[in-house]
């Protein structure tokens, strides 16, 4: 059996969790809907210690050449890199796809 990979998430996507969870429920005003969107995104990120490789690169430098990777969930994008020697996925940002993700991803 192939060793799992453990997930890590960044500071700032930690932060990321928070906002949608906070813009969802005080915002759009449910509570309920935003409990569901963590837990899907969540659900999906755990999804990733097997094969977690199987998601497209980002096609923008410099960010192509380490190798960050994504993939949707629901609106938002999930954005991580895979450290194979470690077997680590970190999460890096959880953005809202109408956004402007270059700028997001360079802060």
């Amino acid at each position: 059996m192939k060793r799992k990979y453990k997930i890590v998430y960044s500071p700032k996507s930690i932060d990321d969790l928070r906002s949608i969870y906070m813009y969802i429920c005080n915002v759009l005003e449910a509570d309920g809907t935003a409990k569901k969107q963590i837990s899907r995104i969540r659900d999906c990120i755990k999804r990733l210690d097997t094969l977690p490789e199987r998601h497209e690169v980002v096609e923008w430098e410099p960010w192509s050449l380490i190798g960050m990777r994504k993939f949707p969930v629901d609106n938002y994008i999930v954005f991580y890199l895979v450290n194979r020697t470690d077997k680590v996925v970190t999460i890096v940002r959880i953005l809202y796809g109408g956004q402007d993700i270059n700028r997001q991803l360079d802060q």
